[in-house]
């Protein structure tokens, strides 16, 4: 059994910091006595969630998109230098798609694919020598049961997060000799603003809520559970509501999950 390694006192690096899952992760993680790097597009948000952890002066601002690879270099080395190190990425930033795949443009998917995976693969590259240097690192990446598993109206935001998963266990093969880990953690259903932001088929935002989200997990629970999940150094952590059932039945009954998602699914 793997040992439990507390996340108290560590440095740790969160994209998509300025709502949802990775704000509740700041509250989280600096009322653990953690150095925190807050990173997204929104500086102002971010700044107001500095603001309202338990040590703001232990949290740094890092503005950065996950569209713009090009400057993932030089905003990694502005991170490093805020606290002299990174003991934990949680690569968290993303975006989601309400639309079918007849009604979505090539654009959309290129754009989730640009954002959702080659700018997590992008960040986690210009993390990945400090990690090797030090012999010591954790990659946390935020994807999806989506990730495992599909569902309508969603094809391109299940892609991306599917290729995260094929990257990510690569990773964690190549350099566990490094002393670098990898989670991936799953959410199914977490009442964020993850549905309101979607993009739908022409690139918009859909601008509401799902139902599912805003009965799913609270926010701070889900925050919770990822830690421990992070403390037990899993491979993966599937959390959420008996959405999670659809990951074993994918395995074992791919059919039945067929049936299943075809009937519970709306439109």
């Amino acid at each position: 059994m793997t040992k439990m390694e507390r996340i108290d006192g560590k440095t740790i690096w969160i994209t998509g910091a300025s709502s949802g899952i990775g704000e509740a992760l700041a509250y989280a993680l600096s009322a653990k006595g953690c150095n925190l790097i807050i990173s997204s597009r929104k500086k102002q948000e971010l700044e107001l969630v500095k603001s309202r952890c338990n040590d703001p002066d232990n949290v740094y601002v890092v503005p950065l998109d996950l569209n713009n690879p090009e400057t993932m270099t030089q905003i990694t080395s502005e991170a490093i230098s805020a606290f002299g190190k990174i003991d934990i990425l949680i690569n968290n930033a993303g975006i989601s798609q309400r639309s079918r795949i007849i009604d979505t443009d090539l654009e959309v998917y290129k754009k989730l694919m640009d954002i959702n995976y080659l700018g997590t693969v992008a960040i986690t590259k210009t993390v990945l020598p400090h990690f090797i240097t030090q012999k010591t690192g954790h990659f946390v990446t935020v994807t999806s049961l989506m990730g495992k598993f599909g569902a309508p109206p969603r094809s391109g935001y299940c892609g991306s997060k599917h290729a995260l998963h094929g990257f990510f266990d690569v990773l964690r093969m190549e350099h566990e000799k490094d002393g670098i880990k990898v989670t991936l953690i799953c959410p199914g259903f977490v009442d964020t603003n993850i549905a309101r932001n979607a993009l739908t088929g022409d690139g918009s935002e859909q601008g509401t809520d799902d139902i599912e989200n805003k009965n799913g997990l609270p926010v701070a629970l889900f925050a919770k559970k990822m830690i421990s999940a992070i403390e037990r150094k899993k491979f993966e952590a599937y959390m959420g509501g008996k959405e999670v059932m659809g990951v074993y039945l994918k395995r074992f009954f791919p059919k039945l999950l067929h049936r299943f998602v075809q009937k519970n699914t709306q439109g």
